[in-house]
């Protein structure tokens, strides 16, 4: 018998719906034009989700005549919605939107895609610093009082006080080096300078190897590419703006990678599900306003305070005040040579396995069970000590199962640091009160203790009310009534 499917030709490929509608694409905003109808998508940047298309969508026409809402294209309420207002404003029929709105939403799946493809694709950056870069980094990195270098070059680049705060930052920011990098968050009430130091931070960091949002939606993490954290710095401005990715964050930060399957397109517009893998290790890096930061999140941070005190305060007016000055304007064109100096140096490390020949002589509290994973932040943290000193230790080397492997060791000096520094901020983070509240307790004591005294009462007879301590103080009712536990 004949085979009759021979002669049959193959179906044609189905050919992309979407590829012959026009648009204009800037970086804010998408415009598409059909007849004399104008469609004006604003926010796609921000759709780097498959399961989702959420804009700010403007209908307008030659009249002048307009609709705008914003609205998410996969659901189909909103669509509907959308249709019959657009519909009423521009004076036709609802087939007539219906059909633009999905032109609209073919084409900005188009462009979502290519954007989320662009966003999952590995990015090589690599910046080539010249011989004298190079030998003044170089210098930076073999000053036998780096930390201290540190801390003068934060106080030339403008940001005084905060010592520890400062130098905890700094390191942090090294430790995107390790396998197993540091976290941090720093908490402070508004406009006590959090920001302030989290950028003075960045801005010594490469600008390759860091990476800086105002906020994250809960998908997009898992979106930003196989190895585009890998090693690298991620800055949120404000805790509560990656409130939707703190589950994100927090596997990230603990297990080092992310993994999702999401369904989407194929080329020829067909339904596929795609695995989607961002690898870490990354270096997280936040503020926050909160009193109560969440616990899981705590736990695996560095938590920071902010220096509120007035003297403190009257270091930053003084700042401010010789910035207007000859002098200040001098300063800022040191700045930007310090702050490139740092960037340099910073490039110049280079991940190094790192032995701590007095490990089992070291102890760490252990009477609460959340100290197991500060005991590793303390660890880490005298790793990150000596990989910052890279360039003043010997490279040694050992053979293993027929591998040369290079390494570094630890120094009593830098074991010392990190105790310094522990002490300091992992003795915070124990606390079972949060740190400005605790220091409201230490200054309500001072005050309790000084007034007794001056009036020979004993603790339990003295009272007094909210606004003396207010006055006594210096602080306002908002921040009284923030800081004092319910």
């Amino acid at each position: 018998m004949a085979d009759v499917t021979a002669d049959i030709p193959a179906s044609p490929q189905p050919e992309n719906p979407h590829s012959d509608i026009l648009a204009e694409v800037t970086d804010t905003e998408v415009v598409m034009r059909f007849g004399h109808r104008r469609y004006r998508v604003r926010g796609l940047k921000k759709a780097m989700s498959y399961e989702q298309l959420k804009i700010n969508l403007c209908a307008t026409d030659d009249k002048d005549q307009m609709h705008i809402d914003h609205i998410d294209l996969y659901h189909a309420k909103q669509r509907h919605s959308f249709i019959k207002q657009a519909a009423i404003e521009l004076g036709v029929t609802d087939e007539v939107i219906k059909k633009d709105l999905a032109k609209v939403l073919l084409k900005l799946e188009q462009l979502q895609d290519a954007q989320i493809q662009e966003a999952v694709t590995p990015k090589e950056n690599t910046i080539a610093l010249s011989n004298e870069e190079q030998q003044h980094a170089l210098e930076l990195l073999r000053d036998p009082d780096l930390l201290n270098r540190i801390l003068a070059d934060f106080n030339r680049a403008g940001v005084v006080g905060e010592e520890t705060n400062k130098l905890m930052g700094y390191l942090a920011a090294v430790s995107r080096k390790l396998s197993n990098p540091l976290a941090v968050i720093i908490q402070s009430t508004s406009a006590a300078g959090k920001s302030a130091l989290m950028n003075a931070v960045l801005a010594m960091m490469p600008e390759e190897e860091k990476i800086q949002y105002s906020a994250m939606t809960g998908q997009s993490l898992f979106y930003m590419g196989e190895t585009n954290l890998k090693h690298k710095i991620l800055a949120i401005a404000e805790e509560e703006g990656a409130e939707q990715a703190s589950y994100a964050l927090k596997l990230l930060q603990s297990e080092g990678e992310l993994t999702i399957a999401s369904t989407g397109k194929d080329a020829d517009g067909n339904l596929t599900t795609q695995e989607y893998r961002v690898e870490g290790p990354v270096m997280l890096f936040s503020t926050t306003t909160a009193i109560d930061i969440d616990e899981e999140l705590m736990n695996r941070c560095l938590v920071l305070t902010v220096n509120e005190s007035r003297e403190q305060t009257q270091l930053i007016h003084e700042l401010q005040r010789e910035r207007e000055t000859l002098q200040g304007l001098l300063a800022q064109e040191d700045k930007k040579a310090i702050l490139q100096l740092h960037k340099n140096a910073q490039r110049l490390l280079k991940p190094m396995r790192i032995v701590n020949p007095y490990a089992t002589q070291l102890t760490f509290m252990d009477n609460q069970t959340r100290s197991r994973r500060d005991h590793m932040k303390y660890l880490q943290l005298i790793k990150t000590i000596t990989l910052l000193h890279q360039y003043q230790r010997d490279i040694k080397t050992v053979n293993h199962n027929g591998e040369v492997l290079d390494y570094i060791e630890v120094t009593t000096e830098d074991i010392a640091t990190a105790n310094r520094l522990a002490h300091e901020v992992l003795g915070r983070s124990l606390d079972e009160l949060p740190p400005q509240t605790r220091k409201l307790l230490d200054m309500i004591d001072a005050l309790v203790q000084t007034a007794c005294k001056t009036e020979h009462l004993s603790q339990p007879d003295y009272r007094f009310s909210r606004k003396q301590l207010r006055d006594a103080i210096g602080w306002g009712d908002t921040q009284l009534k923030s800081t004092s536990p319910d």
